[in-house]
């Protein structure tokens, strides 16, 4: 029983899934992480390899910021290292590095246009998220938004007070016409920012 519960956790711990980066084909290997802990000599040798291969060779690599070029396209990043992956994992999305990593930290335009600094020993993988055309797919029919288990919204400044706080009033008001009120949930919990408790923070 026990060597069996040994070949289960072992199965487990084999199986695992990537983000499908646009142009990776069937039967493609990818290199999972060029930087294993307690390996420095096969690291360095690793490295001086990666600045002479194409970019194109290394979609679905993942490797550290620190190990890529100024200008590559990747995905998948993490924010803290060895928590896995958090940013950039959108169908079509990429991220693009700007600055060359320093000693701690790497520049990251986010798809967004937000520029972030992330620690160079962060992850990421090489490529864009494939599939494009998510964002722009359109449903034929209504009817199809309830084939995927999407029920129908009804916005709260059309129903009676007596559904939601920003029911009723004349025309499109919250709650009869109160126009200084938050917006609400249809419990009546602020929904924008929540209950501020922190001190306020002033300005010197």
């Amino acid at each position: 029983m026990a060597a069996l519960q040994k070949v289960r956790t072992a199965s487990k711990a084999i199986v695992s899934y990537v983000i499908c980066p646009s142009g990776l084909t069937a039967g493609r290997i990818i290199t999972p992480d060029v930087a294993e802990k307690g390996a420095s000599s096969s690291r360095s040798s690793m490295m001086n390899q990666l600045l002479h291969m194409d970019i194109n060779s290394m979609i679905g690599s993942c490797m550290p910021l620190s190990s890529m070029r100024i200008g590559t396209i990747v995905h998948n990043i993490e924010v803290n290292p060895g928590q896995g992956g958090k940013l950039v994992r959108a169908a079509g999305t990429g991220a693009k590095i700007l600055k060359e990593p320093s000693a701690t930290k790497c520049l990251v335009r986010l798809p967004s246009g937000a520029e972030k600094w992330i620690d160079s020993s962060c992850r990421a993988t090489i490529g864009v998220v494939s599939n494009p055309k998510h964002g722009a797919k359109k449903l034929r029919k209504a009817g199809q938004s309830r084939w995927l288990g999407i029920r129908p919204t009804v916005r709260g400044v059309a129903m009676n007070p007596v559904d939601h706080p920003h029911g009723g009033g004349e025309g499109r008001s919250k709650s009869g016409g109160n126009l200084g009120r938050t917006s609400q949930t249809p419990w009546g919990k602020p929904c924008k920012s929540g209950y501020k408790t922190g001190p306020l923070k002033r300005r010197k």
